[in-house]
This record gives structure tokens, C-alpha cells and sequence, in this order.
């Protein structure tokens, strides 16, 4: 593919300041941009920009490497209260016109209501007459729905069930009007294709090829697998949406079953004390652990190459991207169906699928696969297989293709 070409894109991933006033973001957003900047010979890319201390992830702006200087900030500012986004809106509005009004694409990230830059400049790249895409990575407004129903707090509650409905008609209305949708996902792809003009499925992953299990390593795991006990995994927030509770009783059951297994969730979040509780309620402490979030990315990978199942209990529609890291991992994925899980191990069947919010199910498909080591080894490899194309590097590569193919470029339909 040609280098040419100017991309705008919207990150909702916000920039800080360092104490010397250079710009900081997070170290996968960072390896977006330098992706970016290798299909296109100019990114502008649009991102709201927080004050106070960045978080730990976030890293100096030079990490994009040598494509920095190919790269244009646009700052926007941070606004998710009502009062703060209406006197922000219209300085911001002329910011994005004057970014989208200097590519030749623009892709743009939505998820979101109030503070929402995103849906912002879709609206203006509506009104300039700009062919556009739009790109989600999850049905925001399912998962504002599904958050309504299982927050803690009750005013958070109540704002949601009025908010959710009106992001979901909002989603539809930007979709309808993009020139191409791009879902990370089958599942993102499968709630929102129905409203597009046209729809395509991508991938949003910073996965090297590096990072996938290597031959020696996979031989090694499969002979392993032979024996001992099971070792299963799970990585992400505690948080309803991912079913830690069925998660622990899914667990629970495959003790009662008499499996011999250990099994670690590495994550924190609002459900890791409500997990903590039911873990030794259930007699389980010998046997499941709730480390919290571990920040060090090779002690996560460790924990995934070293697992036999990646067991998962997700019950809203989303993609999850550390899915695609356990199959990267030679770990088989086990957990609740969706369209997103059911794609990625559509060509070599790298996974076991069971109903949603049976954990009982899931619990007999995992106790099935200890009995059967023949079958697990054998799905480690499968697992391998289905995430072999799945690097950051081919990933942008196809979606570059995608929206050279869909949109334009723009300057040359004006």
C-alpha cells in the first residue's frame, strides 16, 4: 500500500501534560498512531487533552517514534457534565471543521453522550458534506443499559436508564450517516451493520507477531497439558458487565464435580469484593485467586501462555480484545457465545462456546475438556492457529485498506 494522504482521526483516549509541557498518552495509543502513520503520510488526530498527573500507561509522545513529526495533535477539551460540553462546544466545533476540512480520510471514534468529541465530529463531517467513517469497538448504549440494571449507586442508576435509550437512538443516527461503519468485532459488527450504509468487521489490537506463543513453546505446552491440574484464566475488570459472579460459579460447580483445578481472575474492579466474598463462601480459596489488576503486561501474557482454558463470562455485546490475546497465547477460549468469540474461532475452532448466563454449562464444558486432555491439547493448537493472522501490524493494514477503499479520498470528490 501507498503511503499518501492525510488521516484525521478522533481517539476518546485523552492527552496530558508533563511537568516540561510535553504531551503524554497511553503507550498502546502511541502504537495506534505510529500504525497509522505507516499507511498514511499524515495524521491528524484529535483527542481531548485532561489535566493533573497521567495515569501510569501514559508516555511521552516520541514513543510514536520516528512518524512523530508526521503527526498533528488537535487538543479538544475535557467536558462530561452538561454545563462544561455546551461552553466548550462551539470553540471544539471549529477546531474539528478546521482538522476535518485538511484530510483526505477521517475515521472517528464514537462511544458515548455528553462530552462525546466523537459524535461531535461526526455530525460536523455530516454538515461539510465529508465522506467519513465511523469505528466502535462495543454497543455503548448495551452496556450503559446493562450498567442502569447493576450499578451500585442509585442516582447512577436512574441516569442511566434515561441516558442509555438516547445514546442508542444517537449511535444509530451517526452510523446512518457515515459513509462506511467500521466494528471491531462480530459482535459490535452484528448490533450495528443493520443501521450502516456500509458496515465492515476490523480489528483494533496491539498484539506483535512476537507476542503470539512460538512453535517450541505451543509443542511444549501441548505435551504439557498431559497432566496435572486444569489451570484456567481470566483477565479484565471485575466489573457486572464481564459476569464475575457467574464466573465464580461456574468455578464453584466444577468444584463440586470434583475437577481438579486452579483458576485466577487478574483484574480489579466495583464486583472484586462481591467475587471475594462468594470465592469463600464457596470453600474456594485454595483454589482461585483475585490477584487485582497487574499492571506488568509480560507477567499477563505469563499468566495466559501458562493457562490450559481462558474462562469467560461476558454478558453485553462487545468485542473484547483479550480474547484474541488468550487464543494468541495457545489458550483455548471457554465462555458464554457471542458473535465476537464465535468469529474469532471460526476457522480452526480454537474454543468452546456455551449458552449465556449458564454457568452451569460452561462449568460441564470445561470439566469435559479436563476429562478429554487428548481434546485440550489438541484445541491449544487450534487455539494458536486462529489468532496466527491477528497482529497489530495487519490489523491497521486492513482497516487502512478499508477506508482508502470506502472514502475517497475526500479532497478528490470535492
Amino acid at each position: 500500500m501507498d503511503r499518501d494522504g492525510t488521516l484525521a482521526i478522533y481517539a476518546s483516549v485523552p492527552l496530558y501534560r508533563d511537568p516540561g509541557g510535553g504531551l503524554l498518552l497511553e503507550d498502546q495509543a502511541c502504537n495506534g498512531l505510529r500504525l497509522w502513520a505507516a499507511n498514511f503520510a499524515r495524521v491528524i488526530a484529535l483527542m481531548p487533552m485532561a489535566d493533573g498527573q497521567a495515569p501510569a500507561a501514559w508516555v511521552p509522545v516520541d514513543d510514536i517514534g520516528p512518524a512523530r513529526d508526521r503527526v498533528e495533535f488537535v487538543p479538544l477539551p475535557v467536558a462530561w457534565t452538561p454545563g462544561a460540553f455546551l461552553r466548550a462546544l462551539p470553540g471544539a466545533r471549529r477546531r474539528i471543521r478546521a482538522a476535518l476540512a485538511r484530510a483526505d480520510y477521517i475515521s472517528l471514534a464514537i462511544g458515548g453522550l455528553i462530552g462525546d468529541w466523537g459524535s461531535v465530529a461526526c455530525i460536523e463531517a455530516h454538515r461539510m458534506g465529508l465522506p467519513h467513517a465511523v469505528w466502535t469497538d462495543r454497543v455503548e448504549s448495551a452496556v450503559a443499559a446493562a450498567e442502569a440494571r447493576t450499578a451500585p449507586r442509585l442516582a447512577r442508576r436512574l441516569r442511566l436508564r434515561v441516558t442509555a435509550p438516547v445514546m442508542a437512538r444517537l449511535e444509530r443516527r451517526l452510523i446512518g450517516k457515515a459513509t462506511v461503519g467500521l466494528f471491531h468485532g462480530a459482535e459490535t459488527h452484528a448490533a450495528y451493520a443493520p443501521f450502516a450504509r456500509a458496515a465492515e468487521v476490523v480489528h483494533d489490537i496491539h498484539l506483535k507477531a512476537a507476542d503470539h506463543i512460538a512453535p517450541v513453546a505451543l509443542a511444549a505446552k501441548r505435551a504439557a497439558a498431559a497432566v496435572g491440574p486444569l489451570r484456567i484464566v481470566y483477565v479484565g475488570r471485575a466489573d457486572a458487565m464481564k459476569g464475575p459472579r457467574d464466573w465464580v460459579a461456574a468455578m464453584a460447580a466444577l468444584a463440586a464435580r470434583g475437577i481438579d483445578f486452579t483458576a485466577a481472575w487478574l483484574g480489579d474492579g466495583a464486583e472484586r469484593a462481591a467475587m471475594q466474598a462468594a470465592v469463600q463462601a464457596a470453600g474456594l480459596a485454595g483454589r482461585v485467586a483475585l490477584p487485582g489488576f497487574v499492571r506488568d503486561r509480560e507477567a499477563v501474557f505469563g499468566a495466559l501462555r501458562a493457562a490450559h482454558v481462558f474462562a469467560f463470562c461476558h454478558k453485553t455485546p462487545e468485542s473484547p480484545r483479550v480474547l484474541i490475546e488468550a487464543l494468541a497465547s495457545g489458550t483455548p477460549i471457554a465462555g458464554y457465545r457471542g458473535a465476537f468469540a464465535a468469529d474469532l474461532i471460526a476457522a480452526h475452532g480454537g474454543g468452546i462456546l456455551t449458552p449465556r448466563d449458564d454457568p452451569a454449562a460452561l462449568a460441564d464444558a470445561i470439566a469435559a475438556l479436563a476429562a478429554d486432555r487428548a481434546r485440550l491439547s489438541d484445541l491449544i493448537g487450534r487455539a494458536a492457529a486462529d489468532a496466527a493472522p491477528l497482529t497489530d501490524e495487519a490489523v491497521f493494514r486492513h482497516r487502512s485498506a478499508v477506508i482508502r477503499r470506502h472514502l475517497g479520498p475526500v479532497r478528490q470528490r470535492r
